[in-house]
């Protein structure tokens, strides 16, 4: 599920960045062909509204992946861990006294 969403998402951001680069450029330095491919009142129209309707795919599927992604996660705290040795360790016994060396 989670990779089926993941490409439905990828294919939308691809499909949002060519719809928003056909769409006429209000300050004239970018767009395809200085003046956008598609023009008239139509066209405009056709791209804002794929544009919205991409954008909101694009915001719902992000959503999907947040939410699949916190369910996958298990949240865990330092301070709920044991630590390394999960049993507690036995004390050890007191070493023996050993008799002096001598030179």
């Amino acid at each position: 599920m989670l990779n089926v969403l993941l490409v439905v998402h990828l294919l939308l951001a691809i499909a949002l960045v060519g719809v928003i680069l056909l769409q006429r450029s209000e300050g004239g330095a970018l767009g395809i062909g200085g003046g956008g491919v598609m023009t008239g009142r139509a066209a405009g129209n056709l791209l804002t509204r794929t544009t919205a309707i991409l954008a909101t795919g694009f915001f719902l599927t992000s959503l999907g992946l947040a939410i699949l992604a916190n369910a996958r996660s298990q949240p865990h705290s330092i301070m709920d861990q044991s630590p390394a040795g999960s049993a507690p360790a036995a004390p050890a016994a007191p070493a023996a006294p050993t008799a002096p060396l001598s030179r």
